[in-house]
């Protein structure tokens, strides 16, 4: 049988080939829950014996958890010591193929954690290598700090930056076929849609509710599950070395910073941000298992003084979005946004 890897260049090059249009959307349809099932078998853990390196985890210490991803290795240790109290030779976690380097920011009184994953990301895409281990330590992080940009590796080992989940009710059942509601109208998946794609997954029974108007990937990431949603920052590093327009484009992106860590620029700055992409983690953490009960408190007391009040989405709450005082409860797997005064 042809491998994985073949059969998911395949689909890739019939996704690319197929045009956008009405008539072709239920081929793309199938062709993105095919690609997005072989991209799962590829990141499950390898049946066979002893497989080496499964040590490849870092202990969590602290109060949450920055992946460092991406980073070219000429400002990596730089920027690590930069930013942490650790020395980065003195931490460093040897791997034979792999280091991984654990530091510590203490900033407001919080220890923040910054792993530094190596670039091997991209090939974790393939699934060569240590990947798979690299993407189940990126997988535990709050944050993701991006330099160089990496998104579509990201994407295709099932990691969606700076998005909510999608707001999709999925059921799987015994019996009694598909059951198919939405509360808006729908303009990207048609029931027949959602139809073929669980057929795909050999799904014949289930309840599906949109909540939104959703797209068919999100619906094939709401089937398949295991997707992680988090905040993601771009840092671009050396901006000494690029004219002021091209660092004035880059730092009006959204969710990008620019820093240069040569010249010790603007590095408060990616700190504050941090903090505030982490603030809106804190507040769920609980869906991570265990509290970060130091962090809560900090979140709090920066974020309580300005809360107006907050809507959530999940099972904590009768509808969703319900909108929320300070005192609610939230359930795993919750998602929570603040609207501050």
């Amino acid at each position: 049988t042809m491998g994985i890897l073949e059969k998911i260049a395949e689909i890739e090059k019939e996704i690319s080939r197929t045009q956008k249009n009405k008539a072709t959307e239920y081929h793309l349809g199938l062709l993105k829950a095919k690609l997005a099932k072989y991209r799962a078998q590829l990141l499950e853990p390898s049946k066979s014996a002893g497989a080496k390196g499964e040590g490849f985890d870092v202990m969590k210490s602290g109060d949450a958890r920055v992946a460092l991803i991406g980073f070219p290795s000429v400002g990596k240790s730089t920027f690590l010591s930069l930013m942490t109290s650790t020395a980065s030779e003195a931490a460093s976690y040897e791997f034979t193929t792999l280091t991984c380097i654990p530091g510590v920011i203490e900033y407001k009184g919080a220890n923040i954690q910054l792993l530094d994953l190596p670039g091997i990301i991209e090939g974790a895409a393939q699934g060569k290598g240590r990947g798979r281990q690299v993407i189940a330590v990126a997988r535990t992080a709050d944050v993701v700090i991006m330099i160089a940009l990496l998104e579509k590796e990201l994407e295709s080992v099932g990691i969606r930056l700076n998005r909510t989940k999608p707001n999709i009710y999925f059921k799987p059942k015994k019996g009694g076929g598909l059951s198919y509601n939405s509360t808006v109208p729908l303009t990207q998946c048609s029931e027949k849609l959602v139809q073929l794609i669980l057929h795909e997954y050999k799904i014949f029974n289930a309840e599906v509710l949109f909540r939104e108007d959703c797209t068919p990937d999100d619906f094939i990431d709401v089937i398949v599950g295991n997707r992680v949603y988090m905040p993601c920052l771009y840092v671009y590093n050396k901006v000494d070395q690029i004219s002021i327009e091209e660092v004035d484009r880059l730092a009006r992106r959204p969710h990008s910073v620019v820093i240069s860590c040569g010249m010790k620029l603007n590095l408060d700055y990616l700190l504050e941000r941090l903090w505030e992409y982490l603030a809106l983690i804190c507040l769920y953490t609980k869906k991570r298992g265990g509290t970060h009960t130091h962090t809560h408190t900090h979140t709090h007391t920066t974020l309580a003084s300005q809360f107006k009040y907050a809507l959530v989405w999940g099972t904590s709450t009768k509808y969703s979005p319900q909108r929320v005082g300070l005192t609610h409860v939230m359930e795993h797997e919750d998602v929570i946004q603040i609207v501050k005064k």
